[in-house]
């Protein structure tokens, strides 16, 4: 049965389309070609002529340079089909081949960035061959037309859950107008920042160029192909050291001076001899870039970070492993409930706190200053005496041992650190605070202040002792 809706009522002032507005209204895949703007869809012709098609709208100008409006990266989804994101090429991989049983082919990649995020896009075969001189690094182009799918993580250091493919009805344009899109975008860790993030986590990081070493090649186990090497030392405010590996023509190529500030983008993670870090292909490294961090960065250096000592983060995988012993995360009150520290053996554990208090006294020895030596040194008149070394130095290198309370939301215990250790929550060596103490007591009360409130997470050992015939 059908019921009779009556006479339809005018709404609004209907007006007729035109032909060419018709054509823009067609949904995706009706066989129509707008040569006009650049725009197209399937023509259902031959293979050739579909290219030729393509071909000839890449020269053409395109919608978004007629001021159409232009879709931002962090919005692009598979769910979307018709969009044009305007970026900048912030890295752009060399061209890798691959073959197989199957066949063989080759692809390059480009990171696409504008000022919502990044994306990365990829180009196989035969638009490897006509976009990889098309897209160069630092250029703003309008593109569209790519398909969308979900990113596969192990492959891109990117954040965004999805990436680009370029394809056949892809367009490319450069955009004349740069000046909204940004050069390029961080998110900054630092080298002690280390000891919290995960093994082949991938970041970003800058510092001070402390050593180069010379270019070195090693064998790949799985392909037996060599691969050229070469080992950077970096250093930062934080105190700690740590070893940056970048690879291939990079590599090569480096010529930074040692004292320069690097911006490392794209970096992963790894755990050996403590934590190490090695500077991704898809990732990219600037020399003394112009940004609010490497001034400040090159400030403090010039300051007092030249004559720092640093510590490295070689020392964190030996407190775990001593004894053979397997760590664990634990609570304070996990670390009270359980005993940890009254049995025979050391207990090892990890746990996650804030500073709360740190004691501004008796805060540093004076050590001997022979290599592999720290026992404590005897001021007899016109030196300093190390029994051990039977030495006289004529003066001595401070060390830390200093005493701090720390909290969770569950306790509060106290923990002794170590020079390393204690370089790291105070910001300064020994040495220094010792200077400040003597010089400026201000200054080095201002540091313990600062120190509060913080939180990292410590690895631990405790064992029982005895002190003045009383266990603690």
């Amino acid at each position: 049965m059908i019921e009779s809706l009556g006479e339809m009522e005018k709404i609004g002032e209907p007006v007729a389309l035109t032909v060419k507005e018709e054509e823009d209204t067609k949904p995706t895949g009706m066989n129509t070609t707008i040569a006009g703007d650049g725009f197209y869809g399937n023509s259902g012709g031959k293979p050739q002529q579909q290219q030729q098609q393509v071909t000839q709208a890449r020269s053409l100008p395109s919608r978004a340079a007629g001021g159409a409006n232009i879709y931002p990266i962090e919005g692009l989804s598979p769910y979307q089909s018709k969009w044009t994101i305007k970026a900048r090429v912030t890295n752009k991989s060399d061209i890798k081949t691959w073959h197989k049983a199957t066949g063989e082919g080759k692809l390059f990649s480009v990171n696409l960035l504008d000022e919502s995020g990044e994306i990365k896009a990829t180009g196989f075969n035969d638009q490897c061959d006509l976009l990889y001189e098309t897209l160069q690094e630092g250029s703003v182009y309008y593109i569209s037309g790519c398909r969308v799918a979900f990113a596969k993580k192990q492959f891109s250091n990117l954040a965004n859950d999805y990436e680009l493919t370029f394809e056949r009805d892809s367009v490319v344009e450069k955009a004349e107008d740069s000046d909204n899109v940004p050069q390029v975008r961080y998110n900054f860790s630092t080298v002690g920042d280390l000891q919290t993030i995960e093994k082949d986590s991938t970041i970003d990081i800058i510092a001070v160029l402390k050593e180069v070493h010379e270019v070195s090649q090693i064998t790949s186990k799985t392909t037996s192909k060599p691969y050229d090497k070469r080992d950077l030392t970096i250093v930062d405010e934080s105190g700690y050291s740590v070893r940056m590996t970048i690879w291939g023509k990079g590599a090569v190529t480096f010529d930074a001076n040692p004292e320069s500030i690097v911006a490392f983008k794209g970096v992963k993670v790894g755990d050996f001899g403590g934590r190490s870090l090695s500077l991704l292909s898809s990732g990219s490294m600037v020399v003394d870039p112009d940004i609010p961090e490497a001034h400040r960065l090159k400030g403090w250096y010039d300051s007092n970070g030249r004559t720092n000592n640093f510590a490295s983060h070689s020392s964190m995988a030996n407190a775990g492993s001593a004894g053979g012993q397997k760590e664990s995360s634990k609570t304070i009150a996990q670390i009270r409930d359980e005993g940890l520290g009254l049995n025979e053996q050391p207990d090892y554990f990890t746990t996650k706190a804030t500073v709360v208090y740190v004691k501004n006294e008796n805060f540093a020895y004076p050590s001997c200053l022979s290599d592999g030596c720290s026992k404590k040194v005897v001021d007899v008149g016109d030196g300093w005496r190390c029994e051990k070394c039977n030495i006289t130095h004529p003066k001595p290198e401070y060390r830390y041992i200093m005493q701090c309370s720390i909290n969770d939301p569950f306790g509060q215990i106290y923990v002794s650190c170590f020079d390393d250790q204690a370089r790291v929550i105070l910001g300064i060596s020994a040495d220094q605070l010792m200077e400040l103490a003597e010089n400026d007591t201000n200054a080095k009360d201002k540091i313990f202040e600062d120190s509060i409130c913080k939180t990292y997470n410590f690895r631990c050992r405790a064992k029982m002792d005895t002190f003045q015939d009383q266990q603690r």
